[in-house]
């Protein structure tokens, strides 16, 4: 563990000399000087550098050379950021400790698909319908930040699926690999006029590396974007997804280390995962108008309307799960803007947010993969909206300030069709809350700004909480509302080739939604205590060698990204056991990400990346731990212009290359301790892509 940090701090080091040493090169040096990285999420563009918050940006240089068949490998390099995938296409994200709650799937964590948020009224998101080679553009908000976005204690995610670059072209691609990988996508866009027409369409499918894991994905999203004004647009948005992947289950650590690539194998109670053929199918449409509009030289609008249809299948071990859902809602705001002065300049947002998510959710028995008799059938429709304002300074051209907050009303409805066959409607309203924001920024020197941060976070229980795989509303269970204290700073050199993000915080959560199992491997949820989360992260990324064109190493970039948790429960008592003190469950304390680039001449690249991972506490008594792991994994690729309009690419890469046993995506406190969902050995992918 030890000789393990000396590779990031040396590479720190010297990246630093580095740097000073690039300070002094000649000025008749060929550098190619980076474009300025900006964030949207705060309702207006700009520079991230200043943003009073812990945001991070993984644009398309970044997305380009991780892999483009999962989402997990890119959002982990991101520190404070979890993605998980315990079999193929079963996704679990979390940010700064808030997987506690998601056994699959992605809750407390807001995620938007350009305005159009793609977290439904009952707290889910399908994260794992988009197929990440359609993705621009990703911004992540990390803490609570619900001041803008409604609620949610773990963060927000923006997903820009809209290409900002006008012009025709045609993009085509695709790769294959171990295990039965496939992945072909095509991107077509045209530009006539002050139109521009886009239509992504992708298909995947992967066999994956343990018994029943099977996974395919068809993808299609059509973009329009009306340029009606020099400032003004209206943007068309609509996707497909028909997803069906097999689930494997989860194995105790004698079944993995016996034979990891099993399948949840069968008791003498139970029928295994094969038996019983458990799988999940989610076919989703979503659909949205965005109007983006400037109004007059100080005011502007946005708003998006929208809607969702989601037709959901789960045969698991105990029951066949069936959801229909139907969400509809919008999202605008106005933006006034102030006559600037010299020393003083700001900003006024004022908007609102409305979903509705209606649920028919239906229960029965598994037979074998087919539906037998009705166990429960509920209906339940979940309403929530917001009001938000935000007022944001600048002062002196040296001092950002911003005040924030949204008030947010939640609530949802219920009633039984089978077996009661209720025709009267429940009704369960939460009180009306406040989440208030207040953040500086201060530019001490014109590369050095600190910033500081609190914000209060608050996470209503989602629909699958409400009504879990026990098939019992519970009415009782509250949200979970904290508050998030932070303070960091960005240094930057001249030409903004060295970036250092650094920032320390503590969060105070209160009510914690923590998951429970029943003995026959039913779920319910219940508010347990609070927990205690301060942690450390740093993101660091320097051009070791600057961009040329002169020299046989044409560019040598490195990347790491630091996370330090200390995440504890505070006070935790459940069935006569107390928990308080222990460590969060399924939270690594230490997770270091980094990597090096390297470009040569004749269009040659090579990627290498290192992931360490500590280990992890799968359950609340913190007596069963999953072990550290240490991934690394190379991409090399060769571009090169066929004519003056023809780019084409070969890649190739592997993955674990240190052929690591390990699990990524651990079911936590796990019935009859099968904890583990082992993630494949070494791998190799490869790939072609073409630019017309």
């Amino acid at each position: 563990m030890k000789n393990f940090y000396l590779g990031p701090i040396f590479c720190f080091m010297f990246s630093i000399a580095a740097s000073a040493q690039n300070g002094k090169a000649k000025q008749n040096d060929t550098l190619r000087h980076l474009t300025p990285v900006t964030v949207r999420a705060y309702l207006t563009e700009q520079p991230a550098i200043t943003v009073p918050a812990s945001v991070s940006v993984l644009g398309a240089a970044q997305l380009r050379v991780q892999p483009d068949n999962s989402f997990v490998t890119a959002l982990n390099t991101v520190p404070g950021v979890r993605a998980e995938e315990r079999s193929p296409g079963s996704y679990r994200l979390s940010i700064r400790g808030s997987l506690l709650r998601s056994p699959f799937g992605v809750r407390d964590v807001k995620i938007y698909f350009d305005e159009i948020p793609l977290t439904d009224a009952g707290g889910n998101t399908y994260l794992n319908v988009i197929d990440i080679g359609n993705i621009r553009h990703i911004e992540i908000l990390k803490g609570p930040d619900g001041s803008l976005f409604g609620a949610n204690s773990g963060g927000v995610v923006l997903l820009s699926p809209v290409s900002k670059v006008d012009g025709t072209y045609l993009n085509a691609g695709i790769n294959g690999g171990s295990y039965g990988l496939f992945h072909q996508k095509i991107s077509l866009q045209k530009q006539s006029g002050n139109n521009r027409f886009s239509l992504n369409q992708s298909y995947q499918t992967y066999d994956g590396y343990r018994q029943n894991s099977r996974m395919h994905r068809l993808y299609l999203q059509a973009g329009d974007t009306y340029k009606y004004a020099e400032n003004s647009e209206l943007r068309a948005i609509a996707l497909y997804s028909d997803l069906n992947y097999q689930t494997p289950g989860g194995l105790t650590l004698a079944q993995m280390q016996a034979d990891p690539r099993s399948a949840r194998l069968p008791t003498a109670t139970l029928p295994g995962a094969i038996q019983q053929k458990i799988g999940i199918d989610t076919k989703m449409f979503l659909g949205g108008l965005v109007n983006d509009a400037l109004l007059s030289d100080r005011v502007s609008n946005v708003l998006a309307v929208y809607g969702s249809h989601v037709d959901f299948a789960n045969p698991f071990i105990t029951n066949y799960e069936q959801r229909d859902e139907n969400t509809y809602g919008l999202r605008s705001y106005f933006t006034l803007a102030a006559i600037p002065k010299e020393n003083f300049d700001w900003k006024l947002n004022l908007g609102t947010e409305w979903q509705q998510t209606n649920s028919l959710i239906s229960n029965y028995d598994n037979n074998a993969g087919e539906k037998g008799n009705i166990q429960k059938i509920d209906r339940i429709n979940t309403g929530q909206h917001f009001f938000f304002t935000r007022f944001a300074a600048d002062i002196f051209k040296r001092l950002h300030a911003e005040a924030a907050v949204s008030l947010n009303y939640y609530g949802y409805k219920f009633r039984n069709v089978q077996p009661l066959n209720e025709t009267s409607t429940n009704t369960r309203d939460f009180d009306a809350v406040l989440m208030p924001r207040l953040a500086l920024s201060y530019q001490v020197t014109t590369d050095f700004i600190w910033r500081a941060s609190v914000s209060r976070g608050y996470s209503t229980p989602t629909t699958a909480e409400v009504r879990p795989t026990d098939n019992i509303i519970n009415t009782a269970l509250q949200a979970q509302i904290g508050w998030n204290y932070e303070t960091g700073f960005r240094l930057r050199n001249r030409d903004e080739s060295m970036l250092l993000d650094a920032s320390v915080f503590y969060y105070r959560l209160n009510g914690s939604i923590v998951r429970q199992l029943n003995p026959n491997e039913t779920e319910y949820y219940l508010n347990a205590g609070g927990t205690n989360q301060p942690g450390f992260e740093l993101a660091f990324t320097d051009w070791l060698i600057k961009r040329n064109n002169d020299h046989f190493v044409r560019g040598l970039q490195f990347n790491t990204g630091v996370s330090i948790s200390r995440f504890k429960f505070r006070d935790y008592n459940v069935a006569g056991a107390s928990y308080s003190g222990n460590r969060l469950t399924g939270v690594p304390r230490e997770v270091i990400v980094s990597s090096l680039l390297l470009n040569m001449p004749l269009g040659l690249s090579a990627f290498v990346q290192h992931n360490y991972t500590s280990s992890i506490p799968l359950n609340d008594a913190n007596t069963v731990y999953a072990a550290k792991y240490h991934l690394l994994q190379a991409k090399a690729s060769w571009q090169t212009k066929v004519s003056s309009k023809t780019k084409l690419e070969l890649y190739a890469g592997a993955d674990n290359l240190l052929n690591q046993r390990y699990s990524l995506g651990n079911d936590l406190n796990a019935v009859g301790n099968r904890y583990f969902n082992p993630a494949p050995l070494r791998n190799y992918f490869f790939g072609v892509s073409v630019s017309l």
